[in-house]
């Protein structure tokens, strides 16, 4: 990689970033999730530098940054996109309930699935590879719904933030705690009312920081700011996610806010127009890092692993588990969703960033990483299928009422 000049360097990461895009328009006219393709780009890179002599491979390091940062902007990304409103709520409790439901059932059936494989490991350590896999990707999920309508589109996101923040949680949970409590459980629970205490001061702060500075650049300040408080946050052994959530539903709901003394400091045009203005650059910044850590991600990948026998007994389990499992939980709790829903299980982003995470005490050596893999791609590929058998277009039916 030595011979490579400054020039040619920045010619391929362009490069990539302009094949994204492409990609992206891929994606709304086939439906294949952009996420496909930019992983098969990666292992192509990596074919043609084996071929060229180079056998570099990108640190894990790097994949979990870039992975931490790009978690932060999807969310940030959806909450600036979500309306909080009265007739709302029943849309959101369907979305969390399914979220929470689909993330419980799953990791149960995993971890049993993975005791019985590996014979005599760990609960635990069965436990913390199953919820990293139990995940849905909103970082897959968000650009996959355009051709959506609203109310399905919504419950989606919502659905997909929600699965987010409770599988890191859960999964924060068992990787910090090596005995699990009365006193880790009283932790764990008071931690929720500290973040969300945290996220209203991070609200409060970034809104009058954008409101009253004159400086002209500002944008990436709040950036750099609400990363922070996020490792702030898991230093601390918080739930931050959820101060990050909470920023973009104030800033796109502050009209709603009852406490006027807060509107002569910061007013409705105000914060509409940093709202305005947050969208575009935090979508922009969340392709960005999407881009790249799928990139790495797929370039760091041997695709040999997918003819091992684990990966295709285990891997294909898993996602048969997912379609099984979240069919007989939509038809029970919500009738009425079933297609495009019950495709919509990608795994990525945040399953890669928790497998990268799990402590070793918890790690189950023979297990194969390939498996990762399998479960990322064919999981998209179900995706695709949903998206492709799901005929309607966004037809705005209004939000749902309460009945």
């Amino acid at each position: 990689m030595e011979n490579l000049s400054a020039y040619e360097i920045l010619m391929g990461l362009c490069t990539m970033i302009v094949l994204s895009y492409f990609f992206s328009l891929v994606q709304k006219a086939i439906r294949m999730p952009s996420v496909l393709l930019l992983l098969g780009t990666g292992m192509l890179i990596r074919w043609g530098a084996h071929q060229a002599g180079y056998a570099a491979t990108a640190p894990r390091l790097l994949l979990e940054a870039l992975g931490t940062i790009g978690l932060i902007m999807i969310v940030l990304e959806a909450s600036l996109d979500l309306e909080i409103r009265k007739q709302h709520l029943k849309l959101i409790r369907a979305a969390f309930t399914s979220a929470l439901g689909n993330l419980l059932v799953s990791a149960v059936s995993i971890t049993a699935l993975l005791y019985w494989y590996f014979g005599d490991m760990p609960v635990a350590n069965c436990a913390a590879y199953a919820l990293a896999l139990s995940v849905v990707s909103s970082a897959i999920v968000m650009p996959s719904v355009h051709h959506l309508n609203k109310e399905k589109r919504e419950f989606l996101i919502y659905e997909s933030a929600f699965s987010d923040i409770l599988g890191i949680m859960a999964f924060n949970f068992l990787a910090e705690n090596e005995t699990i409590g009365l006193g880790e459980v009283g932790w764990f629970v008071g931690s929720i009312p500290v973040a969300l205490v945290l996220s209203v001061v991070l609200c409060l702060a970034l809104i009058f920081l954008l409101v009253r500075s004159h400086i002209q650049v500002k944008y990436f300040l709040i950036f750099a700011m609400i990363i922070m408080a996020y490792v702030f946050g898991k230093w601390m052994h918080l739930p931050s996610l959820i101060a990050v959530m909470g920023f973009g539903l104030v800033v796109n709901n502050w009209e709603f806010i009852p406490y006027k003394p807060l509107k002569k400091y910061a007013s409705d045009d105000n914060v509409q127009a940093i709202a305005d203005l947050l969208r575009p650059i935090t979508a922009e910044s969340a392709f960005l890092i999407r881009t790249f850590f799928f990139l790495i991600f797929g370039f760091n990948l041997n695709p040999e692993v997918l003819l091992l026998p684990q990966v295709l007994w285990v891997g294909g389990a898993v996602v048969i588990s997912f379609v099984v499992l979240r069919f007989f939980y939509l038809r029970i709790l919500h009738r009425e969703r079933l297609l495009p829903e019950l495709f919509y299980i990608p795994r990525g982003l945040v399953t890669v960033l928790l497998f990268y995470k799990i402590p070793d005490r918890l790690k189950i050596p023979e297990f194969e990483e390939g498996v990762l893999f399998f479960v990322i791609l064919v999981s998209s590929l179900v995706l695709m299928l949903g998206s492709i058998l799901y005929k309607d277009n966004p037809v705005e039916r209004g939000p749902v009422t309460e009945e």
